[in-house]
């Protein structure tokens, strides 16, 4: 159990936010054991051969057997546009102690691949995990970075439905929050108490996380990982079913896009999705919002859709 006593400056600064090297760390897990892992396993199954080329040796260095990963690869978000590009700089420049510390701290003892000279071996990791990032992830990171940014922005709905406590006790059955303390139920063995004093709280979506986490080292400001909503639509390939009497109401690309819209999406993802412009999408996403079947939020550059309850009565949920 790790528990998080804040006060009144930490429940002011809780932050939603996202990683893409936490993401692209956290998924090593699923290529070690897919099996834990369902609702990734059409990525697993698509970028197999194409990481059969890549520094195995040294990406699976950076997972243990309890699928934990060193601490320098979750950090902690300080934008809600972070890039790859930067963290991966930052990463480059990791102190050496901390890099071959957070190792042992994982393993028990320093990796085979990250032995020797500990800026060359900082240098084979930041390789691998870009090479990674290009074959693996960069082609599919839209389509997860508008998932991470849908949870995110739904949170920030549930804080204003019902409170900052709500959207905290909503997040995970494993994790707690009452009398401005934070519980997390973790699957290690570690317990720890920790007063945060002013650095407040980052919470970080992912798709490559069962339950709640946490970085291991003492001190550092609290940044909670959790499952993201909306993975299962990820390679989700829609059911048929029979929306005549709709689309004589609203047209096929509209009821198209309604079914489309099972989780908050950008006009950005359903042009890429369905093979037009943005132009055009837009018209009709505007189209539907006029008729109250959608709502906006914006996060970010991004505008991203949600199905309103008129919405769903139309499609039947």
């Amino acid at each position: 159990m790790l528990t998080y006593e804040l006060d009144e400056d930490d429940v002011g600064a809780v932050r939603l936010a996202l990683s893409p090297l936490c993401e692209l760390g956290l998924s090593i897990r699923a290529l070690t054991r897919p099996e834990l892992y369902p609702l990734q396993l059409p990525w697993v199954r698509l970028t197999e051969e194409a990481r059969h080329e890549l520094d195995q040796d040294a990406l699976l260095a950076l997972v243990n057997d309890g699928l934990s990963t060193p601490d320098f690869l979750n950090p902690r978000p300080t934008s809600p546009l972070t890039r790859i590009d930067d963290e991966l700089d930052a990463l480059r420049h990791l102190d050496a102690d901390r890099f071959r510390q957070q190792l042992v701290e994982v393993h028990g003892e320093l990796p085979a691949p990250f032995r020797g000279d500990p800026r060359q071996a900082i240098d084979r990791m930041v390789d691998a995990l870009a090479e990674y990032w290009s074959v693996a992830f960069a082609p599919h990171w839209p389509r997860m970075r508008r998932i991470l940014e849908a949870d995110i922005v739904y949170r920030g709905r549930e804080v204003a439905r019902a409170g900052l406590t709500g959207m905290l006790n909503g997040i995970s059955p494993n994790l707690r929050f009452a009398d401005r303390v934070l519980s997390v139920t973790l699957h290690t063995r570690l317990h720890r108490h920790e007063v945060i004093g002013g650095h407040g709280l980052t919470l970080v979506p992912t798709m490559f996380s069962r339950r709640v986490s946490a970085p291991i080292a003492a001190g550092e400001p609290p940044m909670i990982l959790y499952a993201a909503r909306g993975q299962g639509v990820m390679w989700e390939v829609g059911e048929a079913v029979d929306d005549r009497a709709l689309v004589a109401l609203i047209g096929r690309t509209r009821t198209t896009l309604l079914h489309a819209i099972a989780e908050p999406a950008s006009s950005t993802e359903l042009a890429a999705r369905f093979g037009v412009t943005t132009t055009a999408v837009n018209q009709h996403l505007r189209a539907l919002r006029d008729a109250r079947l959608l709502t906006s939020a914006r996060y970010g550059r991004s505008v991203l859709y949600f199905r309103t309850d008129l919405g769903n009565a139309l499609l039947g949920g």
